[in-house]
């Protein structure tokens, strides 16, 4: 290992935890059981069985973590706060909707080891470079692989491993390959020895023949070789010759090379790996976009029901929840507030057997977590159930807990023309719900207090279609206090596209079912993106997706809707549609829309995009080339997989399509396509691509392997390769698809 992993062993706080602790693990008042944790030789995996259990353990890796928090930061800590000291207490966070471990150690000391033990870690991880991964990973199967722990591996160990590695290769060629790696003639090799076996397997015929392409004596990229590279194939322009310096400085690992200013076929293949080799334009992942246009002329990352971390009948409410969706970027949470039974409001999912939680102990974790992972203004989406009385508390804590992070006024010298930009609004969070009059009549107190309680009828689809005798309008009680704290997100209900453009004023902002939405989108789309250049609009999932499944996004950013809430805890599809759309602009949960969706008077229409100004498809060709080390789908022993990939691509009704490679049969380690997938894409700005890994079964449904999602405008052309994502949207290197990508106009 490199030699800040053997700084890191000599560290006091990892060699506690590689002795091993028995720490308490804690799922609730009740289950609290000791587990003897420990972590293993290679720096990275953390062990844990219960100490009298024969061989049944567990283990997870470092990389899984997210942060530790110290003392009692979770709701089961919290709620065993009598029971245990918070400076024993600590919780480990795991990245994705993994579950969080409440972990209770025997001393402070003991405690503070293992808190400061894995922060370091996870920093290492966090901070290796494509190299060091690499290495790492390696490591790993050899530990993994050697199963007498003699730190050697016998041929017989080496055919056992290329199994777990998702490797079909016959005896001849792996006995060939271990033999030219067994330079001693030892017969087993030891790790040096094993990554050299790992080269020979892992070399890319097909990144060889690329450079074999522009290399003059086929062993080095002179510079201007590279140059011409990134100018013909990477289609880079001017300035190539100050990136392809760039490049040798960065990814060369041979000083001789760099000494010379050309490249090897190593750095070659590290450079190809890379981010900047990535089919994600880097130029695109930071904060990009202009920031100070109003409000309504963004997507915004939204949530549904944030409370919850399963389904909407039976789930746990929680905490928890909240944190996910604001760490993934999410800038609309939802909150159900209910009468509590000692004037306490708390929130879940009316009329189910959710649990409940207080309504001050979310707004206390938003205080918290609303700005940790962008600084851009957090909208607070009440559904509010109380009475008077604990509406009024809610609006104390509101104002107490959040202070001036609250937006309680209109910001100085602002013209209600329209709304304010997220640059002004930066680390502000916006409550909307239901208010008495209108922001202009903050002080008329001539105005009754009683609101109609047509607009979102429990947020079920019934509120579409109000009743015939609907004259006869409930009217429900709203508490003054609770409604002055409503500035620019008034909720209101929809009279239709003619009555919000002669009346509607740009604070007030409706919600819509996605089937009515959906309905709208195709009756009178050129109105809803007309409607949604100057107000905001929600849509939330039918009230009979009681399992938090979701709608598909797309067809309501189509039109220009801002607020698409979804089941954050819901992995699939639809969510991997949303993190495709705000992974760019720096994961700041605001992305700026096309400027035919900002403009009052636009003509565009998602069902026919030809008629609009600026149109020009474009049409996009994706060879699909290889894949690499994909992770198996099946652990049983001995199962390897038959990968196929397929495009799909979402945007306008007619850009909705797709298609896939045929299967490779037993191969998930380097499978070869080499097969071209065309595409013509007719309104780009809106468009998204979805590459999918599945494993083929004829019988069956296909096994879902891994997946990568991104804006068609955030694609670098060229040569490239897409690092895969799990169904719950978290990296799983090394597997990746290796595509060369031309987009050119449709002539």
């Amino acid at each position: 290992m490199d030699s800040e992993s053997s700084r890191l062993r000599d560290d006091p706080d990892v060699k506690v935890m590689m002795a091993g602790s028995t720490l308490r693990k804690v799922k609730s008042r009740s289950w609290k059981k000791p587990r003897h944790f420990r972590l293993l030789e290679d720096g990275l995996t953390i062990w844990y069985k219960s100490r009298w259990a024969g061989k049944g353990h567990s283990t997870f890796s470092v990389t899984e973590l997210e942060a530790v928090r110290e003392g009692h930061q979770s709701e089961v800590l919290q709620s065993t706060a009598d029971e245990f000291p918070a400076d024993h207490c600590f919780t480990l966070v795991f990245h994705g909707r993994q579950g969080n471990l409440d972990l209770v150690a025997d001393s402070p000391l003991e405690a503070r080891a293992w808190i400061q033990g894995v922060r370091k870690l996870i920093h290492k991880a966090q901070t290796m470079d494509e190299k060091e991964r690499l290495d790492q990973w390696v490591w790993d199967w050899f530990q993994k692989a050697d199963k007498n722990k003699d730190g050697k591996m016998n041929f017989k160990e080496v055919r056992k491993l290329l199994k777990m590695m998702n490797i079909d290769m016959n005896e001849e060629h792996a006995l060939h390959l271990f033999t030219m790696a067994d330079s001693s003639g030892s017969g087993s090799l030891e790790i040096e020895q094993f990554v050299h076996f790992y080269k020979l397997l892992t070399q890319r015929d097909e990144v060889w023949k690329v450079f074999q392409d522009y290399s003059g004596d086929g062993e080095k990229l002179l510079l201007e070789e590279l140059e011409n590279f990134l100018k013909m194939e990477q289609q880079e322009g001017g300035w190539s010759t100050q990136h392809a310096l760039e490049l040798i400085d960065h990814y060369e690992p041979s000083d001789s090379a760099k000494k010379q200013g050309a490249m090897s076929l190593d750095g070659f293949q590290m450079y190809l790996c890379s981010q900047e080799g990535s089919i994600f334009n880097p130029e695109h992942r930071g904060l990009y976009q202009d920031m100070s246009q109003p409000l309504s002329h963004y997507f915004i990352s939204s949530s549904h029901n944030t409370y919850l971390l399963e389904d909407q009948l039976r789930g746990q409410s929680s905490l928890e929840a909240y944190i996910q969706a604001l760490k993934r970027g999410c800038r609309c949470v939802e909150v159900d507030a209910w009468d509590g039974s000692d004037g306490e409001p708390v929130v879940y999912h009316g009329h189910t057997w959710t649990s409940k939680i207080l309504f001050r102990d979310i707004i206390s974790t938003l205080k918290e977590y609303a700005f940790k992972a962008s600084d851009f203004p957090v909208i607070l989406s009440l559904e509010n159930h109380c009475g008077v009385e604990q509406q009024k508390v809610m609006a104390q804590h509101l104002s107490q807990i959040l202070g001036d992070t609250l937006l309680s006024n209109l910001l100085d010298g602002q013209m209600l023309q329209q709304l304010p930009s997220p640059q002004e609004l930066r680390g502000k969070i916006l409550l909307k719900a239901k208010k008495i009059g209108g922001v202009e009549d903050c002080l008329d107190e001539t105005l009754t207090d009683e609101v109609s309680d047509e607009e979102e009828m429990a947020n079920g689809d019934a509120a579409e279609d109000p009743p015939a005798d609907s004259n006869k309008k409930s009217k429900s009680k709203l508490s003054r206090e609770l409604s002055d704290l409503v500035v620019y997100c008034k909720s209101v209900h929809f009279h239709g596209f003619e009555h919000a453009r002669s009346n509607g004023k740009c604070y007030e902002m409706s919600s819509f079912s996605e089937s009515k939405a959906k309905r709208l989108a195709k009756e009178t789309g050129t109105d809803f993106v007309q409607y949604n250049t100057r107000q905001l609009s929600r849509i939330y999932p039918s009230g009979l997706r009681t399992d938090s499944s979701n709608y598909n996004p797309q067809d309501m950013w189509n039109v220009g809707c801002q607020i698409v809430a979804l089941n954050f805890q819901t992995a699939g599809l639809e969510m991997d549609l949303n993190d495709g759309l705000f992974r760019q602009n720096g994961c700041c949960g605001y992305v700026l829309k096309p400027d035919f969706m900002r403009d009052g008077n636009t003509r565009f229409t998602p069902e026919k995009p030809e008629e609009r100004q600026g149109y020009r498809p474009l049409r996009l060709s994706i060879q699909v080339i290889s894949g690499q080390q994909l992770p198996k789908v099946n652990q049983k022993e001995g199962s390897i997989v038959d990968p196929l990939v397929r495009v799909e691509i979402y945007g306008s009704p007619q850009d909705q399509t797709k298609d896939e490679t045929s299967h490779i049969n037993n191969n998930g380690f380097n499978p070869l396509w080499n097969e071209t997938l065309n595409f013509v894409v007719y309104t780009p700005e809106l468009a998204l691509v979805r590459f999918v890994v599945e494993d083929y079964d004829k019988a069956s449904r296909n096994d879902f392997i891994g997946q990568f999602t991104l804006p068609f405008k955030c694609i670098q052309t060229g040569y490239r390769h897409i690092h895969l994502l799990s169904r719950d949207g978290r990296a799983i290197p090394p597997a990746s698809l290796f595509v060369n990508i031309t987009i050119s106009g449709l002539t």
